[in-house]
């Protein structure tokens, strides 16, 4: 329990905070942010990092590419609809398309405007 507030102590959630001069912070949990961030080949676990304009378009590549490739192993292990209709919304997890489109529209605009996006500052 924490020593103070008699609550049990929580695990530390750590953030992932991308800026940019021409678009606003993009903030996302630890395990999303590490996921993009090794997908588009940066590491993870340095306290800083860039991603140059010249790196964006393999960046965007690479996550579409994930996207698509998670997609599809969502379509082969659902398989056929049962007559039932989709799944509750609540029984479906959040995928890597709506986790990685903020970060995709936020390369997208920083590669059009020739900025870097940087993360740890």
């Amino acid at each position: 329990t924490g020593a103070k507030s008699g609550f049990p102590l929580r695990e530390r959630r750590v953030l992932y905070r991308f800026k940019s001069k021409v678009a606003a912070d993009l903030i996302m949990l630890e395990p999303n942010g590490r996921r993009i961030l090794q997908i588009i080949g940066k590491d993870p676990d340095a306290a800083r990092g860039i991603v140059l304009p010249e790196q964006m378009a393999a960046a965007i590549s690479a996550l579409e590419a994930a996207v698509a490739q998670e997609a599809a192993q969502v379509a082969r292990e659902a398989g056929p609809r049962d007559e039932q209709g989709p799944p509750a919304l609540h029984a479906m997890p959040i995928s890597l398309r709506q986790r990685a489109k903020p970060f995709l529209d936020m390369l997208r605009r920083c590669e059009r405007a020739d900025a870097e996006i940087v993360w740890g500052v």
